[in-house]
């Protein structure tokens, strides 16, 4: 891994770079931008890199990581890169084959994360969200314990070095966890985390069970709806979070990644944007006051931007529960 970034141990043995770069992007953003995105955070030093199936743009974030390594930048044992089983593939045969459709288009061997995207089930096939004749997304019913055997397949098929969970709640994690011949814990549960839904008690939760959390929304969102509630805060206009960046003479941005990292949690940043890509990287170059985290604590207000509205009525949806 790249000395200059910092890691956190897995409870399997394997590291995970405490910095990463999302690459997902709302539909009318052209997916040529995810190649040159990834290209200018490996530049920057980014080394783990998170995309999903779902994302549709692994292509194109495959071509960015090997021409990274093509031109000598970076070797594959250096990259950390993420990739998700999307809802339509979670009946247990299909799992498999959606992390080799990512590789394929990756042209790599494996990926060092797997992750389960979200433990509501949607019925099979090529489209990602199968609408039946009134708009209504079509779910499915799975066994989530099934799946999770699925995934220890994946590695120990050698085609995920680590597999985790992402979206889950405190009740689906003790699930897997209490499963009768578990093989391996998820490493991590990547959820939406920031500021207004710091995520303190599953964040704890997964401590106390060697369970990372990654945050993703780190910054914030993108008012899209297909995943996002339109009428959430803009967190980076924030009169709290700006005094900070002034007070050190950073952007809010900047404030809210390292925010995560004090506590513990992987942060993803998100940006197409060369120079706040640039920007993002420079997270390790100071350090918030035990005051000034406590002031962030106090900003939380449980808002979720992510809301993921299209499986609300699924009695997996895992946003119904406290945490």
């Amino acid at each position: 891994m790249n000395s200059k970034y910092q890691c956190v141990e897995l409870n399997d043995g394997h590291y995970m770079p405490v910095l990463g770069f999302g690459t997902y992007a709302p539909d009318e953003v052209p997916k040529s931008v995810a190649t040159e995105a990834t290209k200018l955070a490996i530049d920057a030093g980014f080394c783990h890199i998170d995309s999903a199936y779902c994302y549709q743009n692994e292509e194109e974030v495959g071509l960015a990581i090997r021409s990274k390594i093509a031109d000598g930048t970076v070797k594959r044992e250096d990259m950390f890169y993420t990739s998700k089983v999307w809802c339509t593939f979670l009946q247990p045969e299909l799992v498999q084959s959606c992390l080799e459709r990512s590789l394929k288009k990756l042209q790599l061997n494996y990926v060092d994360l797997y992750l389960i995207h979200f433990p509501v089930p949607l019925k099979p096939g090529e489209e990602l969200f199968p609408e039946d004749e009134y708009g209504k997304c079509i779910t499915d019913t799975v066994d989530l314990c099934a799946t999770w055997e699925a995934m220890e397949k994946c590695k120990d098929a050698g085609l995920a070095k680590s597999i985790g969970v992402s979206n889950f709640n405190r009740r689906q994690l003790e699930m897997i966890l209490n499963k009768p011949g578990l093989k391996y814990k998820p490493v991590c549960n990547q959820v939406e985390c920031h500021p207004y839904l710091n995520q303190s008690k599953l964040l704890n939760f997964g401590r106390s069970k060697d369970i990372v959390l990654v945050a993703y929304g780190t910054l914030g969102t993108h008012p899209e709806k297909k995943w996002v509630d339109p009428s959430s805060p803009v967190l980076l206009y924030n009169p709290v979070l700006c005094a900070m960046a002034k007070k050190y003479k950073r952007t809010p941005a900047l404030i809210a990644l390292h925010y995560q990292l004090q506590r513990g949690v992987v942060a993803l940043a998100k940006s197409f944007s060369e120079k706040r890509i640039k920007e993002n990287a420079q997270i390790f170059e100071f350090q918030l006051t035990a005051e000034d985290m406590k002031v962030l604590d106090g900003l939380n207000k449980n808002v979720r931007c992510y809301t993921f509205n299209f499986a609300s009525a699924h009695p997996n949806y895992p946003f119904s529960d406290e945490y």
